[in-house]
């Protein structure tokens, strides 16, 4: 497999269920935390450094092949949010049927016989790319990426931001994106001798207590 399988298992038209998520950003703007393109630069650079980095990490471990079932347990004690860990689930149920019909693989089909309701997305994730013949580089980049992605595009439909200026927020993030990946391959290649413990654990409390409320809105436009 070529590398070019990046472009397709990072593409936002792979169908893995994100765009029907805003990763914390619709609970953001609704309490003005965005207003704008500065506040979306700042909000997905919190997210990249905290739960961005953890899911980096997590997914670079799997590429490695590191126990996935191991790698599921630490993503759920990094997830404080019941309403978060059910949004996780549900994007890896809805990743792992994609990753399954291209490129099917023994390890995939172990890990849904495993998780019948879907794994965490980071874990199902590094395990399509290893699939894929990625590497854990090639895993950690498309999760990184994902974390600013996905909450960039939700604001531009939230507040009809200029995509312009999102996709310039993006830009503008991607020298931390390469910090983060570096550290979260880093950490992953230790947790291949070590254990998931060797994973880091960031917290970004504001994202879990905005999760906690946004579920409980009678009308949103994003399911999480």
């Amino acid at each position: 497999m070529t590398r070019a399988a990046l472009l397709v298992l990072a593409d936002g038209r792979f169908p893995a269920g994100g765009h029907a998520h805003s990763g914390g950003a619709e609970a953001a703007v609704k309490a003005g935390r965005i207003t704008g393109a500065a506040g979306l630069a700042e909000f997905c650079r919190g997210r990249l450094h905290t739960s961005g980095a953890v899911s980096a990490a997590l997914a670079a471990a799997a590429a490695l092949g590191v126990d996935p079932v191991a790698l599921d347990g630490a993503a759920d004690a990094r997830t404080p949010s019941a309403a978060l860990r059910v949004a996780a689930r549900k994007l890896g149920r809805q990743l792992m049927r994609a990753a399954r019909t291209t490129w099917p693989h023994p390890e995939l089909e172990a890990l849904a016989r495993q998780f019948p309701k879907g794994a965490h997305q980071p874990v199902v994730l590094g395990l399509a790319a290893r699939a894929a013949g990625l590497g854990p580089e090639d895993a950690a980049y498309c999760s990184a990426y994902e974390s600013v992605s996905g909450p960039a595009t939700a604001v531009v439909r939230l507040l009809s931001l200029d995509p312009f200026d999102a996709t310039g927020v993006l830009a503008r993030l991607a020298p931390e994106v390469d910090l983060v990946v570096r550290d979260a391959v880093d950490a992953a290649s230790r947790a291949v001798d070590l254990g998931a413990d060797a994973l880091p654990a960031g917290s970004a409390p504001l994202l879990e207590i905005g999760a906690e409320a946004h579920a409980a809105w009678p009308v949103r436009l994003f399911a999480s």
